[in-house]
C-alpha cells in the first residue's frame, strides 16, 4: 500500500473538519486516507463495567462517520479505518512512521471552551516523523488567500520550503514568503560597538537573503505565483496575523530536542496554538 495520508479523529467538531481537510490532501496527492481511532482514555465516560465495550463501540461509530464523509466529499478515494487499543498519543507516533503526513484538529475532546489546542496535537506536531498539520477554523481565508510560509533564512528551509511550493501548486494558490527580522542587539564594550545601525542598510540585506533562499524554489515550481516580504518584526506575530486571511500556513520544526514539545520551537509553537488556519509543522 502508498503511504497514506493518516487523519486522528475523536469526538468532536475539529476532527470533522480534520476529516476534510485529510481527505482533500489525499485525493489531491493520489494517495490512500487512513482515519485512526485510539480508543483508551474514553473508558472514564463510560458507565463502570461497560468501558471497553461501550468505547469500541463508539469509536467503531466515529470511524464508519469519518469513512462516509471522506467519500461523500470525494468518492472513489481510498478510505481505510483502523481502530487501535492504545492511547492517543502512542497510536499516533506509530501511524506516523508510515505517512505522507498526519492531520489533526486542532481542539481535543477534554477539554475547555477557551482551550485553542489539544495537547495531543500539540505534541504530535512536535514530535512526530513526518509532517503534521493542526487544522484550526477552515473558514479562514474563505474565497482568498494562499499558502503563507515563514522563512528563517538560516539554512533551515529546504524541507519547509519545499512542502510550502507543493501545496501552493496542488491547491492552485498564491504563495507569501515572509521573513521576519530584528534590529541588531547592542552587546558588549561601549567601545567594541558601531555608533549607529543603518535601518535600511539591514533592511536591504535581509530582502537580498530572501530572494537568494527563494530562488531556487521559484525555479522549481514556476507555476506558482510568489510574493515575498522580508519586515522587521516577530515572526510568530506575522504569522499568526497572516493565518486570519490564509488557506495554510507552513512553518519548520528545528527546536531543541528536549522536553514535551520535541523540536517545536517558539515560533513554531506559538503559530500551531493561535493561528486561524490549518498549519503544517514541517520537520527540518
Amino acid at each position: 500500500m502508498r503511504n497514506p495520508v493518516v487523519v486522528g479523529v475523536a469526538a468532536s467538531q475539529s476532527s470533522l473538519e480534520a476529516v476534510d481537510w485529510a481527505s482533500d490532501e489525499a485525493w489531491l496527492r493520489n494517495a490512500p486516507l487512513r482515519v485512526v481511532h485510539a480508543w483508551f482514555g474514553e473508558a472514564a465516560h463510560a458507565p463502570a463495567g461497560q468501558e471497553t465495550r461501550l468505547s469500541k463501540d463508539a469509536g467503531a461509530g466515529l470511524l464508519d462517520a469519518a469513512r462516509e464523509r471522506a467519500l461523500l466529499r470525494h468518492p472513489g478515494l481510498a478510505v481505510v479505518t483502523e481502530l487501535v487499543d492504545d492511547h492517543p498519543r502512542q497510536a499516533l507516533a506509530a501511524a506516523a512512521e508510515e505517512a505522507l503526513l498526519l492531520v489533526l484538529g486542532a481542539r481535543g475532546t477534554g477539554g475547555f471552551p477557551r482551550l485553542l489546542l489539544g495537547s495531543t496535537s500539540l505534541r504530535a506536531a512536535g514530535h512526530a516523523t513526518c509532517p503534521v498539520v493542526v487544522v484550526h477554523d477552515t473558514g479562514a481565508g474563505a474565497g482568498g488567500g494562499g499558502v503563507l510560509v515563514g522563512v528563517q533564512g538560516k539554512g533551515h528551509d529546504d524541507e519547509v520550503l519545499a512542502y510550502a511550493f507543493d501545496s501552493a501548486r496542488r491547491r492552485n494558490l498564491p504563495l507569501f514568503a515572509v521573513h521576519a527580522w530584528a534590529y541588531p542587539l547592542v552587546a558588549g564594550p561601549a567601545h567594541d560597538l558601531p555608533l549607529v545601525y543603518e535601518e535600511a542598510d539591514i533592511a536591504a540585506e535581509h530582502d537580498r537573503l530572501l530572494a537568494e533562499v527563494l530562488a531556487g524554489p521559484r525555479e522549481q515550481f514556476p507555476d506558482v505565483t510568489v510574493t515575498a516580504t522580508a519586515v522587521r518584526s516577530n515572526p510568530a506575530r506575522e504569522l499568526v496575523a497572516g493565518s486570519q486571511t490564509q488557506r495554510l500556513v507552513v512553518v519548520g520544526r528545528h527546536g531543541e530536542q528536549r522536553g514535551p514539545l520535541g523540536r517545536l520551537g517558539s515560533t513554531s509553537q506559538a503559530v500551531v496554538r493561535h493561528a486561524g488556519c490549518p498549519v503544517a509543522v514541517v520537520p527540518v
